[in-house]
């Protein structure tokens, strides 16, 4: 038997995807054990990037660098992630399961462990290459581990399940990375993150997923799409990460390095659509039920940057560390727990769209609850808002992931289109939140600085008495009086500063809450559209075709030709 050639498969026991596993009946105890490792690859892939993304400023001395240079850590991740789909989906179809598993999780324990002899920002950005490299094939590993746990009637509920836990390794990494620190400093996340990764290995290697078909997938163009692709991606995830960082007028690259990426970006575009057998099928993503979908994913995750950009950004501004934040995220760990299991729970092909638009309005709420912070707001009054987030977050990933599957199923070929979209649409997502929100929120500040400060004057009673104030605070320790009235004006301009940071913030807030809304709406009138044009779910098996008609024969009409002997 050829090692491409299609077995027969039992209909039960037949792989859903092309280069995903075959799934036969398992033994319940069998079952909690691929639940489990798949859980267990799930956060280990995840677990890195977000260890590293919730310390960097830990990092910066470790490594010797700025604030500025710490951020290429996280900025490498996902270029590599963000397009690695484009080539792991047929190395899985053409070389087998097996060898996809293995590899990659010994390479992942392998980057890991050269972490720990990491020394310098140079060689850090390297390893954080590959581990985003490696971290977009533990994503779909974890996922085929979830769904050997689910009988067929429930494997859409396991693939909820699946795409939520992905969901929870920023809270988690909030929670443990602060003593991880205090365990062995820097050393201690990669050490933690090590020896997940090995007991993932140990866990993959005593059970196996089920063999599937193999395939010969790769073509020679693949790689020229690739080679144009990626380092159009990389460098459009470099001016994401770094416009309003060193702002977007102000440093020639990250111009350069947009104009690049459209170029890039474009020839790979023109390749794929003159090819016979494409890597990417663009007139599938050009159709509306997709573009409507992937727009919805990229929306929800501007709406999710309010965790990363706009809760934590305004704790941080008004001098919370990752200390006081553990409580708070020990609550988002739970929202999002919840919000996975009622997912999972509600999900029904029928009716997809209703857990996607009670997810944005609960996510609405949230942000709208977060709008009215002040300079005195601490972590305990944005429990239920984030709450809230977590909960519609989870909630709302799975039905619509699972809406995009439906439209992969009836044509397998669109599988790795479908794999870089959602790759695309969480890693460059995530950014666009970021660099949008962030930009928003410097321009805010801004402004909301210069109107404080025009209402200053010196003149004015009050103003002067609360220089004066904050200079008597120097009365001990500086004897010159006009050194303390130098401090009382320092004061002054931090207040404003925090004020205008606390004003920008809160606009943050109130734009995330009208994204929300929008994106509901958006929603909603996608949903109508389909019902009144009566567009066929994808999950609904084909109506059955019309029994031919064929003409009945005519009777036979007694002969009249005289009968002779």
């Amino acid at each position: 038997m050829s090692k491409y050639e299609v077995r027969a498969w039992h209909p039960n026991e037949k792989p859903l995807m092309p280069g995903s596993p075959s799934t036969p009946d398992h033994s319940t105890a069998k079952r909690f054990a691929y639940l489990l490792v798949g859980i267990l690859v799930t956060l280990t892939g995840g677990l890195g990037n977000a260890l590293v993304s919730v310390n960097l400023i830990a990092l910066q001395g470790t490594l010797g660098a700025y604030s500025t240079e710490t951020n290429w850590l996280p900025a490498v991740y996902v270029m590599a992630n963000a397009s690695m789909n484009l080539l792991l989906v047929k190395f899985r179809q053409q070389f087998g399961l097996r060898l996809f598993t293995e590899a990659f999780l010994v390479l992942y324990a392998l980057v890991t462990f050269g972490h720990l002899f990491v020394n310098d920002l140079h060689s850090a950005i390297a390893v954080r290459a590959a581990h985003g490299m490696v971290g977009a094939a533990l994503s779909s590993l974890g996922l085929y581990y979830t769904l050997q746990a689910f009988k067929k009637a429930w494997r859409l509920k396991g693939m909820a399940l699946s795409l939520g836990m992905s969901q929870l390794a920023l809270p988690i990494a909030y929670i443990f990375s602060s003593d991880l620190l205090e365990f062995a400093e820097w050393r201690g996340l990669y050490l933690f993150e090590l020896g997940l990764t090995l007991l993932s290995l140990g866990c993959v290697l005593l059970l196996k997923l089920p063999p599937g078909d193999r395939f010969k997938a790769f073509r020679g163009l693949d790689f020229l799409t690739f080679g144009l692709f990626a380092p159009g991606v990389a460098l459009l995830c470099a001016a994401l990460t770094f416009g309003r960082i060193l702002w977007w007028r102000e440093t020639p690259w990250i111009g350069m390095a947009l104009a690049g990426s459209i170029v890039l970006i474009v020839a790979a575009i023109a390749v794929e659509h003159n090819r016979t057998y494409p890597l990417l099928n663009l007139r599938w993503l050009r159709t509306g039920n997709i573009a409507a979908l992937a727009m919805s994913l990229v929306l929800v995750r501007v709406v999710l940057s309010e965790q990363s950009v706009g809760a934590v950004g305004f704790l941080r501004a008004i001098g919370m560390g990752n200390d006081q934040l553990q409580t708070l995220f020990i609550v988002v760990l739970a929202g999002t727990l919840l919000g996975i299991v009622t997912s999972a729970m509600i999900t029904n092909v029928q009716h997809l769209q209703a857990p996607q638009i009670g997810a944005l309005l609960l996510m609405a709420l949230g942000a709208w609850m977060d709008a009215h912070a002040t300079s005195l707001t601490r972590p305990e009054e944005m429990y239920v808002s984030q709450f809230l987030l977590g909960f519609g977050g989870a909630l709302f990933l799975g039905p619509l992931v699972i809406s995009l599957i439906g439209q992969v199923i009836g044509n397998p070929g669109n599988l790795i289109t479908f794999s870089v979209l959602f790759g695309l649409t969480q890693n460059l997502g995530g950014l666009i939140g970021s660099a949008a929100l962030g930009t928003f929120q410097v321009m805010r500040e801004k402004y909301h600085s210069s109107i404080l400060t025009d209402h200053l004057s010196s003149l004015d009673p009050l103003v002067a008495a609360r220089i004066q104030s904050s200079a008597a605070a120097y009365a001990k320790v500086l004897a010159d009086p006009a050194a303390r009235t130098a401090q009382g004006v320092s004061a002054l301009q931090a207040a404003v500063a925090r004020e205008a940071n606390v004003l920008a913030f809160n606009d943050v807030f109130m734009l995330i809450f009208a994204i929300a809304i929008v994106t509901a709406l958006w929603v909603s009138a996608h949903t109508l559209y389909n019902i009144v044009m009566k567009v066929p779910s994808p999950f609904l098996p084909p109506a059955p075709a019309a029994p031919a008609i064929t003409p009945s024969p005519m009777p036979r009409l007694p002969s009249t030709e005289p009968v002779t002997d």
